[in-house]
């Protein structure tokens, strides 16, 4: 099982409790820029982000998707949120990150993090995850936390804050 809270040099990581859909929705889940490359549209409302947060703790309580949220921990600050989705012998990966803390390194030091919780567990072979072709920015965080690029996947993920059709993603991982 993966830990509920992870510590890294200026972060927590743990596992969303319900009074976080405020700060989620404030921080980061209503911004246009934030959510461009996101498998979900901005939040319209608190509530979005309050269902959001119970279907995340909810999964924490399946076991298939484990999501964290991000804290940085000199501010006590919920930045953003990074999750790992498992499946068999691969956890792949996704994480969001408040527009006023782009630039870092917060992304790259959770997703190391959350990275080795994984590879951890036994039955995880390999850590994966994707992003846009166009989202330049989020391939380097991949990059620095040790991920290869192994390719594109053509008209793989629909992001529909910028179509409603797939599009090409480049496809990362990291593996034991």
């Amino acid at each position: 099982m993966l830990p509920h809270e992870i510590a890294t040099e200026r972060l927590l990581l743990r596992v969303p409790v319900p009074e976080d859909a405020k700060d989620i929705f404030a921080n980061y889940a209503q911004d246009p820029e934030v959510t461009r490359y996101l498998s979900w549209k901005p939040a319209k409302s608190l509530a979005d982000s309050e269902h959001r947060v119970q279907d995340r703790i909810l999964a924490w309580r399946r076991g298939n998707i484990c999501l964290w949220s991000i804290i940085e921990t000199e501010r006590d600050f919920l930045i953003g949120a990074i999750e790992l989705r498992l499946k068999d012998h691969i956890a792949d990966a996704g994480y969001v990150m408040a527009r006023s803390e782009w630039g870092k390194g917060y992304a790259t030091e959770a997703l190391r993090a959350v990275i080795g919780a994984g590879l951890a567990l036994p039955e995880v072979y390999r850590v994966a995850a994707v992003c846009d072709v166009e989202n330049l920015a989020s391939a380097r965080v991949m990059e620095k936390a040790g991920m290869v690029r192994e390719g594109i996947l053509r008209r793989y993920m629909i992001h529909p804050n910028i179509a409603q059709e797939p599009r090409d993603v480049f496809s990362y991982a990291i593996t034991k």
